[in-house]
């Protein structure tokens, strides 16, 4: 039994910000039934295809159920009022206003369940002038300044290769919609929740944005190195990278012992930070110098042994056969009958006593239709 065990998600998300979220409640045991088109979500048609199933498709849509409707007809808008009516949570991402024009406004649904919670994951907030705007993870990474603040100092702004901007608005909108859950117990009434791509990836940019809020200044993109400490980034092995993170003075004195570079801190070129930090080339010119001696896995252990963290440049291919990942467990596969097991990434929230599990396998489009209309 999951933590959200007994909790029903009536999920009309597609692609992926939604899915994220709706799969975040899933694997915590809330039984959440995936409302599609006809045509289903257009993202089982994305991706690598593997035995004629999409595994993007899969890595954020396993344990849930699968129901069509077509929310263009009547027929399929009157059975959405019933789902609706025996749900706690509904989530969606259209843009704001389209669920109100397909007639679910919030009177409607405040008369279909006084209790349920909405939760709207969407590009930019439903205030503003950016409201009617279409958004992908693409143009929130631009317009939320964390493009500006990624890439090399001399090239252009740069994306982070992952959907950041949906991730962390799907991860923002399961976290609120447990926050209202818990309300729920004290007031016994249903709230509102929203998410947006743009504000979650601002509320992201940390350091970056205290900087700003304190300089009125735009961060410089600094590629690799820290924007704020020094000596920090990537350095150059015999026969790699090594990323080495001396966060902080002690750190930084533990780093260069390992080198052999301590008597650089009696240099007023990099006493403290802020020296080391105005000649940060000539100090990464001579951290480099060294590290580049001995190779990557002497350099990975004797700066760990110092206490100082360090890792590899791990591609996937590495990380995924990883003996610590494989520890954690951070691999699942979900099998179907007569299909190829479905690998994915497993759950990087660990509980003691309603640990999430796959329980269900990514649902086939319309498996679940006959099964949870006829529960109405």
């Amino acid at each position: 039994m999951g933590a959200l065990a007994g909790i029903r998600v009536v999920d009309l998300t597609r692609i992926l910000a939604g899915p994220f979220c709706t799969q975040l409640l899933a694997d915590m045991g809330a039984e959440v039934i995936k409302v599609e088109p006809p045509s289903g979500d257009p993202v089982r048609a994305q991706g690598a295809i593997v035995d004629g199933y999409s595994w993007y498709f899969a890595q954020f849509n396993r344990n849930k159920k699968s129901v069509v409707l077509d929310l263009y007809a009547d027929e399929g808008k009157a059975a959405l009022a019933k789902l609706i009516a025996t749900a706690d949570v509904l989530v969606e991402n259209y843009r704001p206003g389209v669920l109100a024009r397909m007639g679910f406004d919030d009177a409607r649904l405040e008369e279909l369940n006084p209790r349920l919670i909405t939760a709207s994951v969407n590009g930019y907030g439903s205030t503003g002038p950016y409201v009617d705007r279409p958004a992908f993870d693409f143009i929130a990474q631009a317009m939320s300044g964390f493009m500006a603040v990624n890439g090399d100092p001399d090239g252009p702004p740069r994306r982070a290769a992952p959907p950041i901007s949906d991730l962390v608005a799907g991860l923002y909108c399961a976290f609120g919609v447990t926050a209202a859950l818990e309300a729920r117990h004290r007031t016994g009434r249903g709230q509102k929740v929203e998410s947006s791509l743009t504000g979650g990836l601002m509320s992201m940019m940390a350091y970056l944005s205290a900087e700003y809020f304190a300089t009125g200044r735009n961060p410089t993109r600094t590629g690799n190195d820290h924007p704020i400490v020094a000596p920090y980034g990537l350095f150059e092995a015999a026969d790699g990278e090594i990323a080495v993170s001396p966060s902080h003075d002690v750190m930084v004195a533990r780093f260069l012992g390992v080198l052999g570079l301590t008597d650089l801190l009696g240099d007023d070129r990099f006493r403290d930070n802020a020296s080391r930090m105005a000649n940060r080339p000539a100090l990464n010119a001579l951290v480099n110098a060294v590290t580049r001696t001995r190779p990557v896995d002497h350099w990975i252990a004797a700066i760990n042994k110092a206490g100082c963290p360090a890792g590899r440049v791990m591609p996937l291919t590495e990380v995924f056969t990883d003996p610590q990942v494989l520890a954690q467990e951070m691999v699942v596969e979900s099998a179907r009958p007569g299909r190829v097991p479905i690998r994915m990434t497993g759950f990087p929230v660990k509980l003691s006593d309603t640990p999430c599990t796959v329980h269900l396998p990514p649902p086939e489009l319309g498996e679940h239709t006959e099964e949870v209309l006829g529960g109405l």
